[in-house]
């Protein structure tokens, strides 16, 4: 195994935008990351419904949306296996993303309950004073949100809403996703091509 590459976990929750999450896997993959995946079962209702994804069998799934993988770069944890290397402080991760955020995923952590692997993983990553970077994707935000996403920040997490620009001139879904995932990879320094900057010719 290679231990030069940067180590990432990626969480999908229950939020709509799990698309996002998925185009933030493929990017970190394609940048030779190496990355602990972690979906709610939430999430996994999400790829079925909104991306109408069959789910029957999750490792097809996985397969179809990543492509031929290699295991020691991609490695699916159970929500309940608390023996995972990202469950201690100890495992060197550079950084957390959860994308989408759903607002019970924030609640959680921004309380200190690590209930799951996925708000324990997100509580060492602040512990440890690493990047933990939450995509938030609800709307509107009532005020349990927004206090929720205020302790979450002060604690150190870096907080980067599913709001995609559109200086970019985006002609289809597909630049309106990469603009927000290549947003989340600039937040844990990864590079991408995923849009024009400002300033970029188009």
């Amino acid at each position: 195994m290679n231990n030069t590459k940067r180590i990432f976990t990626v969480a999908i929750t229950g939020a709509s935008g799990a698309v996002y999450g998925i185009r933030v896997v493929q990017q970190l993959l394609k940048a030779d990351c190496r990355v602990h995946l972690l979906i709610s079962e939430a999430g996994w209702e999400v790829f079925r419904l909104e991306m109408e994804l069959d789910t029957s069998d999750r490792q097809a799934c996985l397969n179809g949306l990543f492509g031929d993988y290699d295991e020691k770069d991609l490695l699916i944890h159970g929500l309940r296996d608390f023996t995972a290397p990202i469950a201690s402080g100890s495992y060197k991760t550079e950084a957390m993303i959860i994308v989408p955020c759903s607002m019970g995923t924030l609640s959680k952590i921004s309380n200190g309950n690590s209930g799951s692997l996925l708000e324990r993983a997100a509580d060492v990553i602040l512990k440890e004073r690493r990047r933990l970077v939450i995509v938030p994707r609800e709307t509107p935000l009532n005020g349990i949100h927004l206090e929720n996403l205020v302790r979450a920040e002060r604690a150190g997490a870096h907080i980067v809403p599913a709001m995609p620009g559109f200086y970019h001139l985006p002609k289809s879904m597909d630049d309106l996703i990469n603009f927000v995932a290549g947003k989340v990879l600039d937040s844990v320094h990864v590079e991408h091509t995923l849009f024009a900057r400002w300033g970029e010719k188009r």
